[in-house]
């Protein structure tokens, strides 16, 4: 069972239906105890970065969303809801985000050539690899709809990069955490991969899998050490 958080900012039927096309089961809560027993958890949303920060807060939901994430359960942000992960969003003053990922949040600065927001479909490539982005090809299609974009502090954690006036990050990657700046839901197939792949627990199990094997390396490193 997937949970979509509700604060009142996302199109969470959306989400619902693209997670139900893919065999998968959802629900839409806003409790934070079901947030936080959660066996995946997608954080959704649309719309400004500060009004969804006083929303999440004033639902109690910035703590379970946070204990989540470092459980190292699924997790999946989507467009507003990668840049919540952030310390800071520029959008009508500054702001803070729930501060799991270093870094800041702001608006394209672009030749009016180019129009703002971002929106409509765009190619993506490869920073590095995701188990989440199995399936999805280089120079893929995606669908954004946004006027500000995500400046990670750790350049490492960018998995897909996009070119709209200049690259910037459309998903970050960090242990079982994954948000991207499209919207998966409405990427036709290639999105709904991504759906898929949290569906099926994919992501959590080659972490732990990861984990596994540093362990083993670690201890063999020490019994090396040790002679």
């Amino acid at each position: 069972m997937i949970t979509i958080v509700d604060y009142q900012m996302g199109n969470l039927r959306s989400v619902q239906k693209g997670i139900e096309r893919v065999g998968g089961q959802a629900k839409i809560s806003s409790d934070p105890q079901e947030i936080a027993s959660a066996e995946k958890l997608i954080l959704p949303g649309v719309g400004a970065f500060g009004d969804a920060m006083a929303e999440i807060h004033r639902r109690n939901l910035a703590a379970p969303i946070v204990d989540f994430i470092r459980s190292n359960r699924p997790f999946l942000g989507i467009c507003l809801g990668l840049q919540l992960l952030f310390e800071r969003g520029f959008e009508n003053g500054e702001h803070e985000g729930l501060g799991v990922l270093k870094g800041d949040v702001v608006r394209f600065d672009l030749p009016s050539s180019y129009k703002v927001p971002h929106m409509g479909w765009n190619t993506i490539t490869k920073r590095a690899d995701a188990p989440i982005l199995a399936d999805t090809p280089e120079n893929s299609h995606f669908y954004f709809v946004h006027s500000y974009y995500v400046r990670p502090a750790d350049p490492s954690i960018i998995a897909l990069e996009c070119d709209y006036g200049g690259k910037f990050c459309a998903m970050v990657r960090q242990d079982n955490l994954f948000a991207t700046q499209f919207h998966p839901e409405k990427s036709d197939k290639i999105g709904l991969q991504i759906i898929i792949s949290l569906n099926k627990n994919l992501v959590y199990q080659t972490s732990m899998l990861l984990k596994e094997e540093l362990l083993i390396l670690g201890k063999v490193i020490l019994k090396m050490a040790n002679g």
